[in-house]
């Protein structure tokens, strides 16, 4: 049986497991639940009536928070001659082309959080495919690391833009920023993540769409958010 720290007890206690709270009573305990003596991020779980099984309910893309998440992602451009220029000066960690492929095929390395490519660089991207696949990092046009435009992504990801991907459950969750954000800070995020959602419900999907929403922060106890009290 897992056991919790004192301090996740007292957090939990705090929070009452059959309630949904109101979103801005939500935000706020999560705050006062945080049990870190860092900057805890804030998690939201969505639970979606999707059958990931089937191709058009396959639910991924990207967006950008109003308010960023307060992280910072190191960024990898794959793109040749005025596009690789143009995303270095749009503020690119690293930028290169096949020799940054060999460098991460020949020296395992990865000393970036994403890669966005141009189209043009994905065949040979394509090659290491299986390497970079299950670390998450292979660029996707439906994610917008896949573009013609490399330097918008670029200052997308600097903005706060994130990924979000349904598990085989039919699960999302994302970061929508830190304990360290203020409520109506938080609040905006978490609307906006959940409004994108929604307007992405694939067509085929029957019965309530959006099961469940709930939020915590990294160590902290879940905390289910009233679907009433956010407009969708």
């Amino acid at each position: 049986m897992r056991k919790f720290g004192k301090k996740y007890v007292e957090a939990s206690g705090k929070v009452e497991k059959n309630k949904n709270y109101e979103i801005t009573e939500a935000v706020k305990l999560a705050k006062e639940t945080s049990t870190t003596k860092f900057d805890s991020s804030v998690e939201l779980a969505i639970k979606l009536n999707i059958d990931t099984k089937k191709a058009d309910q396959q639910l991924r893309g990207s967006l950008v928070l109003p308010n960023g998440n307060g992280k910072t992602k190191r960024i990898l451009v794959l793109a040749k001659s005025a596009n690789a220029e143009a995303a270095k000066q749009a503020g690119a960690d690293y930028v290169g082309e096949q020799d940054m492929i060999d460098k991460i095929a020949n020296e395992n390395w990865f000393d970036f959080d994403i890669i966005i490519a141009t189209p043009e660089m994905m065949p040979s991207l394509g090659k290491i495919g299986k390497v970079l696949g299950p670390k998450g990092l292979m660029p996707n046009p439906k994610t917008g690391t896949v573009t013609p435009t490399p330097e918008r992504a670029v200052e997308d990801v600097k903005k706060g833009m994130i990924e979000y991907r349904a598990d085989s459950y039919g699960n999302i969750h994302c970061s929508v920023g830190k304990v360290s954000f203020t409520e109506d800070a938080l609040k905006e995020n978490i609307l906006y993540v959940v409004s994108t959602i929604n307007k992405a419900k694939p067509s085929t999907v029957k019965g309530k769409y959006i099961q469940n929403i709930s939020l915590s922060t990294t160590m902290g106890p879940g905390i289910h958010v009233d679907q009433n009290s956010i407009d969708m």
